[in-house]
């Protein structure tokens, strides 16, 4: 199909909605991602920083009943311990220690802290609400955001003075880390999408444009202009799709021209008779007995020719039906014997069997007896009386082989391949009547059971037609409509 270039695009709401799709649920699922990402890691720094906390206060407890390094005996002083608990613990990095006396800021670790306590009122007030005792952990909001805080009461035995020794974990900043980090991930996931979008604009544009083709191709197609045919490219499923959407098309426009040949002919064959009818009709003297009866006799005789013809072509239009053909298991030496004994009935030559197969074979037996008489028939028809006409039956290579042999005239080479068309009649020289539908309805009968009809012959030296058909015993027998196997010659008839 001849489509300009420029008009040549795909369909924009198929390609639109189908991006969008690709658009949804890839940002769905780098949302997804991103989030249980940050919902794991988030978690992650919970948990550490509570263990940190832990460990810094169990720490602490096992110092506070140890031995003071500066008696060299248990601790009688709480600032001596809480100086030693100080100096002891490394803070981490989002960690400070911090130490009140009698409600008094005792100290703090030095370096960078990432909160500073000493100034922050809500962490001041968290520590001095809490119970005295036992450990506490808290949470609270700072100017550098969420502080957990471990809050441990310090007291000596025998002294008055008390203390507070307080670890801080700076969750806010720690996670501050993680939320730039989820700010990064939010910018990558956007030019991933965007990358997405350009891609997936050129992919799905390319996906569907076949599709764009197809309904512009089933628009310009009629029943006058069956022209229209798509490339196809690739083994994809719209590939198959634009592939049996050709196809389609080639049977539709071999089925009309099969109609429209059938026509033709139909009206060629059948205005013969009419015309012979009703010339006839019109010069009949009807007051002459004589001329009646004669007129008569051949009108009758007509009628007979139409008739045959129509029931040829019934026959015609039904062998592109499935149950054209009933299949049946039978012995071919049975329907050799059978065929061979109709066969001699049809006229006067020196009829002889060749061979017959024996095997059991899965056929419709009415059909090929049908057909094998056609061609014994066709064989009487081209030969003198009191020659040879031979049948016979084998089967070769799991095909069950049925042929007529004869010595009549023969077949010119140029001729053979015109033998099996409709209403072809071959200049024997004979003056041999019929309706040229008797070769066309026996390949009807052949390929309707999957096989075919050969002939070999040589003008002067006889023919030989032969049916080739599966002998339908291994199961995978493929059976061909005879519209399948030739739309042009049978199988495009008009049901009637």
């Amino acid at each position: 199909m001849n489509t300009p270039r420029s008009a040549v695009r795909p369909s924009r709401s198929v390609r639109s909605r189908l991006l969008l799709w690709v658009l949804v649920m890839a940002a769905l699922g780098l949302a997804l991602t991103g989030g249980t990402l940050l919902v794991i890691q988030s978690a992650r720094i919970e948990s550490a920083a509570d263990d940190s906390l832990r460990r810094g206060y169990q720490e602490f407890e096992r110092h506070a009943q140890g031995i003071d390094p500066e008696t060299g005996r248990p601790f009688a002083d709480v600032g001596h311990l809480l100086v030693a608990a100080m100096q002891y613990r490394v803070p981490g990095p989002y960690e400070s220690l911090f130490a009140l006396l009698d409600g008094q800021l005792f100290g703090y670790s030095g370096g960078a802290r990432p909160v500073e306590l000493e100034n922050e009122p809500a962490a001041l007030a968290a520590i001095g609400s809490a119970p005295s005792g036992s450990v506490t952990v808290r949470d609270v909001n700072t100017s550098v955001g969420l502080v957990r805080l471990a809050i441990v009461p310090v007291s000596v035995a025998g002294q008055p003075s008390s203390g507070i020794f307080v670890i801080a974990h700076a969750l806010g900043l720690e996670k501050a880390g993680l939320q730039q980090l989820g700010q990064l991930y939010l910018a990558l996931s956007g030019g991933s999408l965007l990358l997405i979008g350009l891609v997936g604009w050129r992919v799905t544009g390319e996906l569907v444009r076949p599709l764009w083709l197809l309904r512009e191709a089933t628009r310009q197609t009629s029943a006058s202009d069956l022209s229209s045919r798509l490339p196809v490219r690739g083994e994809d499923d719209i590939a198959e799709l634009t592939r049996n959407y050709n196809a389609m098309l080639d049977r539709l426009e071999e089925s009309f021209a099969g109609q429209r040949q059938l026509l033709d002919d139909v009206g060629h064959e059948l205005r013969t008779p009419i015309t012979i009818t009703r010339g006839h009709l019109e010069i009949m003297d009807s007051q002459n007995p004589e001329a009646v009866n004669e007129t008569r006799a051949l009108l009758l005789d007509e009628t007979d020719r139409m008739g045959r013809l129509v029931e040829d072509l019934i026959l015609l239009a039904k062998a592109r039906r499935p149950d054209f053909v009933h299949r049946m298991p039978v012995e071919l030496s049975d329907l050799t014997d059978e065929a061979f004994a109709k066969a001699r009935a049809l006229g006067p030559r020196t009829w002889r069997l060749e061979e017959s197969g024996d095997q059991l074979v899965t056929v419709d037996a009415q059909r090929l007896t049908q057909a094998w008489l056609q061609l014994a028939e066709n064989a009487v028809k081209y030969s003198r009386p009191g020659s040879v006409v031979a049948l016979g039956s084998a089967v070769v290579d799991g095909q069950a082989r049925l042929w007529v042999r004869d010595q009549g005239v023969g077949i010119r080479p140029e001729e053979l391949d015109r033998v099996f068309e409709r209403f072809a009649r071959i200049d024997s020289g004979r003056g041999v009547e019929g309706s040229g539908l008797g070769l066309t309805i026996v390949r009807a009968i052949a390929r309707a059971h999957g096989g075919e009809v050969e002939v070999a012959s040589h003008p002067g030296e006889g023919a030989t037609f032969t049916l080739v058909v599966p002998t339908g015993t291994s199961g995978d027998v493929r059976v061909e409509s005879a519209g399948e196997a030739d739309a042009g010659e049978v199988g495009r008839w008009p049901e009637y």
